[in-house]
């Protein structure tokens, strides 16, 4: 009779000190639980506003709810009357360890975010970068995504990529084409600036404003070598580029302009 008048007593005294404890407990919970809705949707709008990447967007949002829930639940664990240090000793332990492990894949994401907030540059532009070019077709969190020009997918770390160099071909609606053309001594020198500069009036793709500029850059071994600097619209650069090449070879042969190349006279002595 004495040990169920004893149980009783502890089960009396476990429900009047743990139960309030408790009952405060599961309120502050589904208080808390409400409360941080509220901020990630408040987040959620705030990150709309500053048109965010939607990839970004989502991924920083459930990050920071995942933060605010396990603070929420450690505060609730807490007035539960457990000891929080060990634990939270052991988690920041299994977080460093975690940390160690996945150092190139945290490197990785950081780049990511970086690379979404600040966007140097973003789908669609062509970029050169970590000794590879292409047009940018995805940016994830932790890889960057290019198409080369012959179809090919090149996947890139975003950590390398947002702390090493780049260039972005399509941050400027326009772009100088250069181009570099030989001939040969004795060559009326005039006359191949006169043909070059018909053949840059001929295309309207390429502007006048600012002026194309013609002039000897280099009397190298075998040639006199013209630079041609020309402004273009960005989507045109490659179209005058290929197309100026041909034109220059097939009208120089015309006009009686030689294209040299490198020879070797070979002179044999008996």
């Amino acid at each position: 009779m004495e040990s169920i008048d004893t149980l009783w007593q502890k089960v009396y005294d476990v429900v009047f000190t743990l139960g309030p404890r408790l009952v405060g407990a599961i309120i502050t919970l589904i208080i808390g639980w409400w409360i941080i809705k509220i901020i990630q949707k408040s987040i959620r709008r705030s990150f709309e506003k500053r048109e965010m990447e939607p990839s970004l967007r989502g991924f920083l949002n459930s990050m920071i709810g995942i933060l605010l829930k396990t603070l929420l639940l450690i505060s609730v664990v807490g007035m539960l009357g457990v000891q929080m240090t060990s634990f939270i000793a052991i988690l920041g332990a299994a977080g460093l360890a975690v940390g160690m492990a996945l150092s190139g894949t945290l490197q990785n994401f950081a780049g990511g975010v970086i690379i979404l907030l600040f966007k140097p540059f973003k789908a669609g532009d062509y970029i050169e970068a970590q000794g590879h070019s292409g047009s940018v077709n995805e940016i994830q969190i932790f890889n960057t995504i290019l198409k080369t020009p012959d179809n090919k997918t090149i996947i890139i770390p975003n950590g390398g990529l947002s702390t090493g160099s780049m260039i972005n071909y399509s941050t400027e609606p326009r772009r100088r084409v250069d181009f570099v053309f030989g001939i040969g001594y004795g060559d009326d020198v005039d006359k191949a600036k006169t043909v070059l500069k018909k053949l840059i009036d001929g295309d309207d793709r390429i502007l006048k404003d600012p002026e194309p500029f013609i002039a000897v850059s280099a009397l190298a071994d075998s040639s006199v070598n013209l630079v041609v600097r020309v402004w273009a619209e960005a989507a045109n650069y490659w179209g005058i580029y290929f197309d100026m090449h041909e034109k220059v070879y097939k009208t120089f042969d015309k006009e009686g302009l030689n294209i040299p190349f490198p020879q070797m006279d070979v002179h044999v002595h008996k």
